[in-house]
Protein backbone atom coordinates (compact mmCIF):
# COMPACT_ATOMS: atom_id res chain seq x y z
CA UNK A 1 0.00 0.00 0.00
CA UNK A 2 1.34 3.23 -1.05
CA UNK A 3 2.17 6.05 1.81
CA UNK A 4 -0.71 8.10 3.06
CA UNK A 5 -0.54 11.59 3.25
CA UNK A 6 -0.51 12.68 6.71
CA UNK A 7 -3.68 15.24 8.51
CA UNK A 8 -2.93 18.94 8.73
CA UNK A 9 -2.44 20.80 11.36
CA UNK A 10 -4.69 23.50 10.74
CA UNK A 11 -6.69 24.31 14.01
CA UNK A 12 -5.70 26.93 16.82
CA UNK A 13 -7.10 26.86 20.13
CA UNK A 14 -10.40 28.82 19.27
CA UNK A 15 -10.88 26.52 17.06
CA UNK A 16 -10.20 23.50 18.87
CA UNK A 17 -12.72 24.95 21.84
CA UNK A 18 -15.54 25.74 19.40
CA UNK A 19 -15.42 22.00 18.35
CA UNK A 20 -15.91 20.68 21.82
CA UNK A 21 -18.40 23.05 22.55
CA UNK A 22 -20.29 22.47 19.16
CA UNK A 23 -20.09 18.94 20.35
CA UNK A 24 -21.62 19.59 24.53
CA UNK A 25 -24.02 22.14 23.63
CA UNK A 26 -26.07 20.31 21.24
CA UNK A 27 -26.30 16.66 22.88
CA UNK A 28 -26.60 18.27 26.40
CA UNK A 29 -29.34 21.22 25.97
CA UNK A 30 -31.45 19.50 23.91
CA UNK A 31 -31.52 15.76 24.42
CA UNK A 32 -30.76 14.37 27.99
CA UNK A 33 -32.27 16.91 30.50
CA UNK A 34 -36.13 15.32 30.62
CA UNK A 35 -35.10 12.32 30.96
CA UNK A 36 -32.00 13.09 33.84
CA UNK A 37 -35.27 15.09 35.56
CA UNK A 38 -36.96 11.95 35.33
CA UNK A 39 -34.10 9.84 37.46
CA UNK A 40 -32.93 13.12 39.62
CA UNK A 41 -36.09 15.29 40.32
CA UNK A 42 -35.40 18.13 42.42
CA UNK A 43 -31.59 16.99 42.86
CA UNK A 44 -30.65 17.66 38.79
CA UNK A 45 -28.29 20.17 39.86
CA UNK A 46 -26.25 17.80 41.66
CA UNK A 47 -26.84 15.21 38.87
CA UNK A 48 -25.51 17.83 37.00
CA UNK A 49 -22.43 18.49 39.24
CA UNK A 50 -21.32 15.13 39.81
CA UNK A 51 -21.20 14.78 35.83
CA UNK A 52 -19.26 17.36 35.61
CA UNK A 53 -16.73 16.53 38.07
CA UNK A 54 -16.29 13.34 36.52
CA UNK A 55 -15.90 15.15 33.27
CA UNK A 56 -12.98 17.20 34.63
CA UNK A 57 -11.76 14.00 35.78
CA UNK A 58 -11.38 12.61 32.49
CA UNK A 59 -10.75 15.64 30.40
CA UNK A 60 -7.70 16.16 32.59
CA UNK A 61 -6.96 12.35 31.96
CA UNK A 62 -7.37 13.06 28.30
CA UNK A 63 -5.68 16.41 27.89
CA UNK A 64 -2.37 15.48 30.14
CA UNK A 65 -2.20 11.79 27.26
CA UNK A 66 -3.24 13.94 24.25
CA UNK A 67 0.13 16.13 25.46
CA UNK A 68 2.04 13.20 25.02
CA UNK A 69 0.59 11.33 22.37
CA UNK A 70 -0.73 14.36 19.99
CA UNK A 71 -2.08 11.99 17.52
CA UNK A 72 -5.77 11.29 15.82
CA UNK A 73 -7.20 8.67 18.08
CA UNK A 74 -7.53 9.38 21.15
CA UNK A 75 -8.14 6.72 23.83
CA UNK A 76 -7.33 4.01 21.59
CA UNK A 77 -3.58 5.59 20.92
CA UNK A 78 -3.18 6.38 24.71
CA UNK A 79 -4.42 2.60 25.81
CA UNK A 80 -2.67 0.80 23.27
CA UNK A 81 0.71 3.15 23.93
CA UNK A 82 0.43 2.61 27.42
CA UNK A 83 -1.37 -0.46 28.59
CA UNK A 84 -0.64 -2.92 25.74
CA UNK A 85 -2.59 -3.20 22.21
CA UNK A 86 -5.59 -5.50 23.81
CA UNK A 87 -6.80 -2.60 26.61
CA UNK A 88 -6.17 0.11 23.17
CA UNK A 89 -8.70 -1.84 21.19
CA UNK A 90 -11.21 -2.15 24.13
CA UNK A 91 -10.85 1.87 24.16
CA UNK A 92 -11.05 2.04 20.29
CA UNK A 93 -13.99 -0.07 19.87
CA UNK A 94 -15.91 1.77 22.91
CA UNK A 95 -15.86 5.24 21.82
CA UNK A 96 -16.47 3.98 17.79
CA UNK A 97 -19.82 2.25 18.92
CA UNK A 98 -20.66 4.84 21.70
CA UNK A 99 -20.12 7.95 19.49
CA UNK A 100 -21.63 6.10 16.72
CA UNK A 101 -25.24 5.51 19.02
CA UNK A 102 -24.49 9.46 19.66
CA UNK A 103 -24.58 10.37 15.69
CA UNK A 104 -27.58 8.91 15.46
CA UNK A 105 -28.95 10.43 18.40
CA UNK A 106 -28.17 14.21 17.59
CA UNK A 107 -29.52 13.13 14.12
CA UNK A 108 -32.64 12.00 15.51
CA UNK A 109 -33.02 15.26 18.10
CA UNK A 110 -32.54 17.40 15.07
CA UNK A 111 -35.04 15.61 12.49
CA UNK A 112 -37.38 16.19 15.99
CA UNK A 113 -36.96 19.74 16.24
CA UNK A 114 -36.51 20.51 12.49
CA UNK A 115 -39.50 18.38 10.88
CA UNK A 116 -41.72 16.57 13.56
CA UNK A 117 -43.29 13.74 11.78
CA UNK A 118 -40.64 13.43 9.47
CA UNK A 119 -37.60 13.35 11.64
CA UNK A 120 -35.75 10.25 10.29
CA UNK A 121 -35.72 11.73 6.35
CA UNK A 122 -34.95 14.78 8.05
CA UNK A 123 -32.11 13.20 10.25
CA UNK A 124 -30.82 10.99 6.99
CA UNK A 125 -30.34 14.02 5.17
CA UNK A 126 -28.38 15.65 7.61
CA UNK A 127 -26.19 12.95 8.33
CA UNK A 128 -25.32 12.87 4.49
CA UNK A 129 -24.89 17.00 4.43
CA UNK A 130 -22.60 16.92 7.54
CA UNK A 131 -20.54 14.01 6.38
CA UNK A 132 -19.79 16.51 2.95
CA UNK A 133 -18.50 18.92 5.34
CA UNK A 134 -15.91 16.79 6.43
CA UNK A 135 -15.32 15.55 3.55
CA UNK A 136 -14.18 19.24 2.68
CA UNK A 137 -11.57 19.10 5.21
CA UNK A 138 -11.36 19.98 9.35
CA UNK A 139 -11.38 23.69 8.57
CA UNK A 140 -14.92 23.73 6.90
CA UNK A 141 -15.66 21.91 10.01
CA UNK A 142 -14.35 24.14 12.45
CA UNK A 143 -16.03 26.83 10.32
CA UNK A 144 -19.40 25.80 10.28
CA UNK A 145 -19.13 24.78 14.14
CA UNK A 146 -18.20 28.23 14.66
CA UNK A 147 -20.76 29.75 13.36
CA UNK A 148 -23.78 27.05 14.72
CA UNK A 149 -22.07 27.81 18.26
CA UNK A 150 -22.13 30.99 17.94
CA UNK A 151 -25.72 31.32 17.37
CA UNK A 152 -26.63 28.67 19.80
CA UNK A 153 -25.13 30.41 23.40
CA UNK A 154 -27.15 33.38 22.87
CA UNK A 155 -30.45 31.53 22.51
CA UNK A 156 -29.27 29.16 25.40
CA UNK A 157 -28.86 32.38 27.45
CA UNK A 158 -31.93 34.06 25.99
CA UNK A 159 -33.68 30.64 27.73
CA UNK A 160 -32.40 31.19 30.90
CA UNK A 161 -33.45 34.51 31.29
CA UNK A 162 -36.70 34.16 29.83
CA UNK A 163 -36.83 31.69 33.06
CA UNK A 164 -35.39 33.12 35.54
CA UNK A 165 -37.85 36.08 34.88
CA UNK A 166 -40.91 33.86 34.79
CA UNK A 167 -43.23 33.00 37.63
CA UNK A 168 -43.30 28.89 38.22
CA UNK A 169 -45.54 26.74 36.31
CA UNK A 170 -48.55 25.73 38.08
CA UNK A 171 -47.69 22.25 39.07
CA UNK A 172 -43.93 23.66 39.16
CA UNK A 173 -43.57 22.82 43.04
CA UNK A 174 -44.68 18.55 41.85
CA UNK A 175 -41.81 16.11 42.46
CA UNK A 176 -40.44 12.99 41.13
CA UNK A 177 -39.83 9.94 43.54
CA UNK A 178 -35.91 9.86 43.92
CA UNK A 179 -33.03 7.66 45.73
CA UNK A 180 -29.31 7.95 45.36
CA UNK A 181 -29.34 5.90 42.67
CA UNK A 182 -31.67 8.14 40.71
CA UNK A 183 -29.12 10.70 40.75
CA UNK A 184 -26.18 8.58 39.88
CA UNK A 185 -28.55 7.20 36.53
CA UNK A 186 -29.03 11.08 35.89
CA UNK A 187 -25.39 12.02 36.13
CA UNK A 188 -24.60 8.88 33.91
CA UNK A 189 -26.94 10.08 31.53
CA UNK A 190 -25.89 13.50 31.85
CA UNK A 191 -22.23 12.81 30.74
CA UNK A 192 -23.53 12.04 27.46
CA UNK A 193 -23.97 15.79 27.41
CA UNK A 194 -20.16 16.39 28.24
CA UNK A 195 -18.43 13.80 26.51
CA UNK A 196 -18.02 16.18 23.61
CA UNK A 197 -14.71 17.62 24.72
CA UNK A 198 -13.40 13.84 23.55
CA UNK A 199 -13.42 15.26 19.46
CA UNK A 200 -10.36 17.83 20.26
CA UNK A 201 -8.27 15.14 21.41
CA UNK A 202 -9.09 12.57 18.39
CA UNK A 203 -7.83 15.46 16.27
CA UNK A 204 -4.98 15.79 17.64
CA UNK A 205 -2.98 15.45 14.31
CA UNK A 206 -4.96 18.71 13.39
CA UNK A 207 -3.67 21.34 15.95
CA UNK A 208 -1.51 23.42 15.85
CA UNK A 209 1.06 23.43 18.72
CA UNK A 210 -1.01 20.53 20.41
CA UNK A 211 1.22 20.71 24.03
CA UNK A 212 -0.65 23.47 24.89
CA UNK A 213 -3.82 24.11 22.50
CA UNK A 214 -5.52 20.87 23.18
CA UNK A 215 -4.70 21.35 27.25
CA UNK A 216 -6.29 24.75 26.89
CA UNK A 217 -8.90 23.74 24.44
CA UNK A 218 -10.56 20.87 26.57
CA UNK A 219 -10.00 22.52 29.95
CA UNK A 220 -11.71 25.70 28.59
CA UNK A 221 -14.74 23.91 26.93
CA UNK A 222 -15.47 22.12 29.67
CA UNK A 223 -15.66 25.08 32.00
CA UNK A 224 -17.81 26.93 29.63
CA UNK A 225 -20.48 24.06 29.57
CA UNK A 226 -20.06 22.96 32.91
CA UNK A 227 -21.47 26.55 34.04
CA UNK A 228 -23.66 26.59 31.18
CA UNK A 229 -25.55 23.56 31.87
CA UNK A 230 -25.88 24.34 35.59
CA UNK A 231 -27.55 27.61 35.28
CA UNK A 232 -29.90 26.55 32.60
CA UNK A 233 -30.76 23.16 35.11
CA UNK A 234 -31.65 25.35 37.69
CA UNK A 235 -33.73 27.45 35.28
CA UNK A 236 -35.88 24.88 34.36
CA UNK A 237 -36.50 23.21 37.44
CA UNK A 238 -37.67 26.65 38.75
CA UNK A 239 -39.91 27.38 35.97
CA UNK A 240 -41.14 23.74 35.13
CA UNK A 241 -41.05 21.77 38.04
CA UNK A 242 -39.37 18.81 37.99
CA UNK A 243 -42.24 16.43 37.00
CA UNK A 244 -42.88 18.92 34.06
CA UNK A 245 -39.52 18.76 33.22
CA UNK A 246 -39.55 15.14 33.28
CA UNK A 247 -42.37 14.47 30.95
CA UNK A 248 -41.39 17.52 28.84
CA UNK A 249 -40.22 16.57 24.99
CA UNK A 250 -38.84 19.93 24.00
CA UNK A 251 -38.30 21.49 28.14
CA UNK A 252 -36.32 24.77 26.54
CA UNK A 253 -39.49 25.42 24.15
CA UNK A 254 -41.92 24.94 27.11
CA UNK A 255 -40.52 27.88 28.93
CA UNK A 256 -42.03 30.03 26.42
CA UNK A 257 -45.56 28.13 27.23
CA UNK A 258 -44.88 29.38 31.04
CA UNK A 259 -44.02 32.67 29.97
CA UNK A 260 -46.63 33.26 27.38
CA UNK A 261 -49.39 30.79 28.21
CA UNK A 262 -51.35 30.07 24.94
CA UNK A 263 -48.06 31.22 22.40
CA UNK A 264 -45.57 28.29 23.47
CA UNK A 265 -43.91 26.61 20.52
CA UNK A 266 -45.84 28.46 17.96
CA UNK A 267 -44.97 32.05 18.77
CA UNK A 268 -41.68 33.77 18.24
CA UNK A 269 -39.43 32.62 21.29
CA UNK A 270 -40.36 28.81 21.02
CA UNK A 271 -39.76 29.58 17.03
CA UNK A 272 -36.33 30.72 18.02
CA UNK A 273 -35.75 27.77 20.52
CA UNK A 274 -36.72 25.05 17.74
CA UNK A 275 -33.99 26.97 15.37
CA UNK A 276 -31.49 26.73 17.61
CA UNK A 277 -31.86 23.43 19.12
CA UNK A 278 -31.96 22.11 15.45
CA UNK A 279 -28.61 23.95 14.70
CA UNK A 280 -27.27 22.91 17.79
CA UNK A 281 -27.68 19.35 17.18
CA UNK A 282 -26.20 19.32 14.12
CA UNK A 283 -22.81 21.05 15.36
CA UNK A 284 -23.03 17.88 17.65
CA UNK A 285 -23.37 15.40 15.03
CA UNK A 286 -20.63 17.30 12.85
CA UNK A 287 -18.08 17.55 15.49
CA UNK A 288 -18.91 13.51 16.20
CA UNK A 289 -18.72 12.73 12.79
CA UNK A 290 -15.37 13.93 12.44
CA UNK A 291 -14.00 12.53 16.39
CA UNK A 292 -15.07 8.85 15.25
CA UNK A 293 -13.92 9.31 11.51
CA UNK A 294 -10.40 9.53 13.60
CA UNK A 295 -10.46 7.34 15.98
CA UNK A 296 -11.75 4.52 12.93
CA UNK A 297 -8.32 6.43 11.07
CA UNK A 298 -6.01 5.26 14.30
CA UNK A 299 -7.67 2.04 14.70
CA UNK A 300 -7.53 1.19 10.59
CA UNK A 301 -3.44 2.10 11.46
CA UNK A 302 -3.30 -0.17 13.86
CA UNK A 303 -4.83 -3.03 12.03
CA UNK A 304 -7.69 -3.09 14.26
CA UNK A 305 -10.51 -2.25 11.66
CA UNK A 306 -9.83 -2.99 8.10
CA UNK A 307 -7.01 -0.95 6.76
CA UNK A 308 -8.88 0.32 4.09
CA UNK A 309 -10.53 3.33 6.71
CA UNK A 310 -7.01 4.57 7.23
CA UNK A 311 -6.73 6.31 3.46
CA UNK A 312 -6.48 9.81 3.79
CA UNK A 313 -7.54 12.04 0.98
CA UNK A 314 -4.54 14.05 -0.68
CA UNK A 315 -6.79 16.95 -1.93
CA UNK A 316 -8.70 17.97 2.02
CA UNK A 317 -6.28 15.64 4.19
CA UNK A 318 -9.35 13.17 5.63
CA UNK A 319 -10.26 10.39 6.48
CA UNK A 320 -12.83 10.09 3.83
CA UNK A 321 -13.82 6.13 3.84
CA UNK A 322 -13.58 6.40 7.50
CA UNK A 323 -15.99 9.37 7.53
CA UNK A 324 -18.34 7.51 5.10
CA UNK A 325 -18.41 4.65 6.51
CA UNK A 326 -19.46 6.18 9.84
CA UNK A 327 -21.99 8.04 8.17
CA UNK A 328 -23.57 4.74 6.64
CA UNK A 329 -23.89 2.95 9.99
CA UNK A 330 -25.33 6.26 11.31
CA UNK A 331 -28.09 5.99 9.20
CA UNK A 332 -28.52 2.29 9.40
CA UNK A 333 -28.56 2.93 13.55
CA UNK A 334 -31.04 5.99 13.47
CA UNK A 335 -33.70 4.24 11.25
CA UNK A 336 -34.07 0.85 13.86
CA UNK A 337 -33.79 3.21 16.93
CA UNK A 338 -35.10 5.91 19.36
CA UNK A 339 -32.98 8.73 21.14
CA UNK A 340 -33.30 7.74 24.29
CA UNK A 341 -31.99 4.34 23.92
CA UNK A 342 -28.92 5.52 21.48
CA UNK A 343 -28.01 7.92 24.20
CA UNK A 344 -27.60 5.00 26.60
CA UNK A 345 -25.86 2.75 24.47
CA UNK A 346 -23.27 5.72 24.13
CA UNK A 347 -22.96 6.64 27.86
CA UNK A 348 -21.79 3.36 28.73
CA UNK A 349 -19.28 3.08 25.70
CA UNK A 350 -18.16 6.44 26.43
CA UNK A 351 -17.78 5.96 30.23
CA UNK A 352 -15.75 2.86 29.73
CA UNK A 353 -13.63 4.48 27.18
CA UNK A 354 -12.51 7.17 29.77
CA UNK A 355 -12.50 4.74 32.59
CA UNK A 356 -9.07 3.19 30.33
CA UNK A 357 -7.90 6.93 29.78
CA UNK A 358 -8.20 7.37 33.19
CA UNK A 359 -5.94 4.13 33.63
CA UNK A 360 -3.74 5.06 31.09
CA UNK A 361 -3.30 8.85 32.77
CA UNK A 362 -2.25 7.09 36.12
CA UNK A 363 0.78 5.33 34.75
CA UNK A 364 2.29 8.20 33.08
CA UNK A 365 5.69 9.82 34.25
CA UNK A 366 5.67 13.11 33.07
CA UNK A 367 2.68 14.36 34.97
CA UNK A 368 0.67 17.79 34.20
CA UNK A 369 -0.27 20.11 37.16
CA UNK A 370 -4.00 19.61 36.47
CA UNK A 371 -3.92 15.81 36.57
CA UNK A 372 -2.49 14.27 39.83
CA UNK A 373 -2.56 10.65 40.26
CA UNK A 374 -5.36 10.48 42.63
CA UNK A 375 -7.79 12.48 40.01
CA UNK A 376 -6.90 9.15 37.32
CA UNK A 377 -7.87 7.00 39.94
CA UNK A 378 -11.19 9.06 40.99
CA UNK A 379 -12.16 9.34 37.03
CA UNK A 380 -11.55 5.31 36.43
CA UNK A 381 -13.85 4.58 39.37
CA UNK A 382 -16.46 7.06 38.85
CA UNK A 383 -16.67 6.28 35.22
CA UNK A 384 -17.24 2.12 36.25
CA UNK A 385 -20.06 3.33 38.62
CA UNK A 386 -22.08 5.57 36.64
CA UNK A 387 -21.64 3.28 33.75
CA UNK A 388 -23.28 0.55 35.14
CA UNK A 389 -26.16 2.55 36.96
CA UNK A 390 -27.44 3.08 33.43
CA UNK A 391 -30.87 1.29 32.33
CA UNK A 392 -30.15 -2.01 32.36
CA UNK A 393 -30.88 -2.44 28.55
CA UNK A 394 -28.52 -0.39 27.51
CA UNK A 395 -25.69 -1.91 30.04
CA UNK A 396 -26.35 -5.59 28.29
CA UNK A 397 -26.31 -4.02 24.56
CA UNK A 398 -23.53 -2.83 24.73
CA UNK A 399 -21.62 -5.32 26.78
CA UNK A 400 -22.41 -7.49 24.09
CA UNK A 401 -21.13 -5.32 21.24
CA UNK A 402 -17.95 -5.00 23.45
CA UNK A 403 -18.00 -9.07 23.20
CA UNK A 404 -18.82 -9.13 19.52
CA UNK A 405 -15.62 -6.84 18.80
CA UNK A 406 -12.89 -8.48 21.49
CA UNK A 407 -13.85 -11.91 20.16
CA UNK A 408 -13.52 -10.77 16.62
CA UNK A 409 -9.96 -9.44 17.36
CA UNK A 410 -9.08 -12.57 18.61
CA UNK A 411 -10.49 -14.69 15.75
CA UNK A 412 -8.45 -12.11 12.95
CA UNK A 413 -5.27 -12.48 14.97
CA UNK A 414 -5.37 -16.10 15.00
CA UNK A 415 -5.89 -16.28 11.59
CA UNK A 416 -3.07 -13.91 10.64
CA UNK A 417 -0.59 -16.25 13.09
CA UNK A 418 -1.80 -18.94 10.97
CA UNK A 419 -1.42 -17.40 7.98
CA UNK A 420 2.25 -16.19 9.00
CA UNK A 421 3.32 -19.57 10.38
CA UNK A 422 2.09 -21.16 6.86
CA UNK A 423 4.18 -18.78 5.27
CA UNK A 424 7.22 -19.40 7.12
CA UNK A 425 6.55 -23.12 6.26
CA UNK A 426 5.88 -22.50 2.71
CA UNK A 427 8.70 -20.50 2.18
Amino acid sequence: MSQQPALRRVMGAFDATTVGLGAMIGAGAFAVFAPAAAAAGRFLPLAILIAGLVAYCNASATASLAVRYPSSGGAYVYGREQLGHWTGFLAGWSFVTGKLASCAAMALTFGLYAAPGFEKAAAVAAVAALTAVNLLGVTRTALATRVIVSLVVPVIAFVIVVALSTPPAEGASDTVPVGAGGVLQAAALLFFAFAGYARIATMGEEVRNPHRTIPLAILGALGFTLVLYLVLGVSLLRVLGPAALAEASAPLRDVFDAAVPGEGSMGRGGAVVTLAAALASLGALLALIAGVGRTSLAMARGRDLPQLLGRVSRRFGVPWIADIATAVVVVVLLLATDVLTVVGFSSFGVLLYYAIANIAAFTLTDRQWYAPRWLNVAGALACLVLAFTLPATSVVTMLVVLAVGLVGRAIVLARRARDGVSGVRRG
